[in-house]
């Protein structure tokens, strides 16, 4: 995620802000048919699942700016689930949310040394960048050193999400009972007691580029 070392006014729109708190632990379980069980909120709202029904951590909003962007310190080292959830969702650019499609497809970010770019499949909970914060978002992430690994990719269907599975202990609470390493794919059987934090998505049809690469192969078209 970003660092406030780096000299920037820019915040990306994915960044959690101070103020901007999780919600009180009303998480639930309920039966669904004889063996299974489904997680949802004592009050929720269909605005806490994603369009496949995959329960969302729930944190609260800021106001927005008059650019529709949030407002409030940046807490560097978080990413807000809905904001996450709504940019990789609609491809939008996790900077300033607004489409991120090029010629070629949609630009996604990683660290030098993040991932073996001989893969032929990636998967990734970063959101792509438009065109014109590419350099920008390489700045401001210090995992990335300012030269990160650029993938270019025609096709980048979503995959599933990150997050915790939730389970009920032997005297009747509730509480997270497992972080997989991994996101877990849609269509995965434990995504019922799953509460997500991070969309992600798989990049099956790309090329590895650097930022120079990038950027000229963006002008010339």
């Amino acid at each position: 995620m970003p660092s406030p070392s780096v000299a920037s006014a820019v915040v990306p729109y994915i960044v959690q802000r101070k103020g901007e708190e999780a919600a009180p632990d009303n998480l639930l379980l309920k039966p669904i048919g004889e063996v299974r069980t489904r997680l949802y909120y004592a009050d929720e709202d269909p605005r806490d699942r994603d369009p496949r029904g995959v329960l969302y951590a729930r944190v609260s909003w800021n106001p927005l700016d008059d650019d529709g962007m949030p407002t409030g310190e940046p807490l560097w080292r978080f990413m807000h689930p809905h904001r996450q959830m709504a940019v990789m969702r609609m491809l939008r650019c996790q900077v300033c949310a607004q489409p991120a499609r090029v010629k070629d497809g949609f630009i996604f970010l990683a660290g030098p040394r993040d991932e073996d770019p001989h893969q032929t499949e990636i998967l990734t909970n970063q959101p792509p960048v438009c065109a014109k914060h590419v350099r920008t978002a390489a700045a401001l992430c210090p995992h990335m050193e300012n030269r990160p690994m650029v993938f270019l990719a025609r096709s980048a269907p979503l995959y599933g999400m990150s997050g915790v599975l939730y389970g009920r202990l032997l005297r009747g609470g509730l509480q997270a009972v497992a972080r997989p390493d991994g996101a877990v794919p849609y269509g995965h059987p434990d995504l019922t007691t799953f509460l997500a934090s991070q969309m992600v998505r798989k990049l099956t049809s790309f090329r590895v580029l650097d930022v120079e690469e990038l950027v000229q192969e963006l002008a010339s078209t």
